[in-house]
């Protein structure tokens, strides 16, 4: 009898929030991250995207479109995008013109991936909007999505003022246009990608429930649009990948924490070191909440979870995988470095 085959691996990618340890400033950690994106090019991962969260001590990922650029300008091959710009803290005609030079720049490079949420608390959000009033940024998603699409195309909008139309367009004269992905952690992104034709990507990474259920909401009733003819989807995970599984557990342990912070309403600090990680004693009736972390993420040695990323792959019918390297650091680590998470993607890539 010959064992069952496994699953194919599937093509990789990666997801930065750009974490900021104890031990670092911002410029370290985007230095660090800038090293990060080089090794994901070198090894042949298809994408690198940056995400949008607002006032948070270990994150310094707080403008996708700028570290797009830096990412892009430091690499050769790789797809850069975001993951997502939170539309409802921008105006829609910003994002339109950046992303339009950013794809003029890298033409073919760049991905816009966008959310729906705020991915901020409610005082950074009216700081973000200069307290504006009006329309409700939520409410209006959908349409801001089109306009969005539309400002960046080759021909542009026109608009009615003062009984005269008048052209509006993101860039003088746009060659190629960068693909809208619609990002979310329920159904609504799904039926709204579907119904416009557009790429989807349901936030598993974080979520950790119901990608099932929003990834066949979407194919089943997605409508095919001239530049996506079938539905387009991926699957994001966090990973922390080490020569040992206990080595992996010791690496992860600073993410778990600032997770677990983030789930339980707990102050949030910049990311510990991996010591400092250890000597935080988790509250007994929050280690429940620890070990399903751990059961959804992808922590261990490289054989294991190259089999479980591409379980996953097989699982929810995708080809390609976003990995989260949720690896900490050590005490004495460089600190315009992250090698552990560089090595995650190393074993990952073997």
């Amino acid at each position: 009898m010959t064992s069952p085959a496994l699953p194919a691996m599937p093509t990789l990618s990666v997801l930065d929030l750009v974490p900021v340890r104890t031990d670092q400033t911002t410029g370290d950690a985007i230095n660090a991250s800038l090293s990060l994106a080089r090794t994901a090019d070198g090894l042949g991962y298809r994408r690198y995207w940056l995400a949008e969260h607002h006032n948070m001590p270990a994150v310094a990922a707080t403008n996708p479109p700028l570290l797009i650029a830096m990412v892009a300008g430091a690499t050769s091959r790789i797809r850069v995008g975001s993951g997502g710009v939170m539309l409802p803290n921008h105006a829609p005609l910003v994002i339109a013109e950046q992303f339009a030079l950013l794809e003029a720049a890298y033409p073919d490079r760049i991905d816009l991936g966008i959310g729906r949420a705020p991915g901020t608390d409610q005082l950074t959000r009216y700081a973000l909007r200069q307290g504006a009033g009006g329309e409700d940024p939520v409410a209006e998603f959908p349409r801001y999505v089109d306009d969005i699409g539309v400002l960046m195309s080759e021909h542009g909008a026109a608009m009615a003022f003062n009984g005269r139309e008048h052209p509006l367009k993101a860039t003088p004269k746009a060659a190629s246009v960068a693909p809208i992905w619609l990002l979310g952690s329920s159904d609504y992104s799904a039926r709204l990608a579907a119904s416009r034709g557009l790429p989807y990507v349901f936030a598993h990474h974080f979520a950790g429930q119901g990608t099932a259920e929003a990834l066949e909401l979407y194919r089943t009733s997605y409508q095919p649009s001239e530049r996506f003819p079938e539905p387009r989807t991926f699957l994001t995970v966090n990973a922390c990948v080490a020569d040992s599984a206990e080595e992996a557990e010791r690496l992860a342990l600073p993410q778990v924490l600032q997770m677990l912070a983030i789930m339980t309403g707990a102050p949030l600090t910049p990311q510990r070191l991996v010591e400092e990680a250890e000597k935080v004693e988790v509250p007994r009736g929050q280690q429940g909440m620890v070990d399903g972390m751990l059961r959804r993420w992808v922590v261990g040695d490289a054989e294991s979870s190259r089999t479980r990323i591409a379980q996953l792959a097989a699982e929810f019918g995708v080809d390609e995988v976003m990995i989260h390297p949720v690896a900490g650091s050590f005490t004495g680590t460089p600190a315009a470095a992250t090698p552990a998470r560089e090595e995650t993607l190393r074993l990952l890539a073997a």
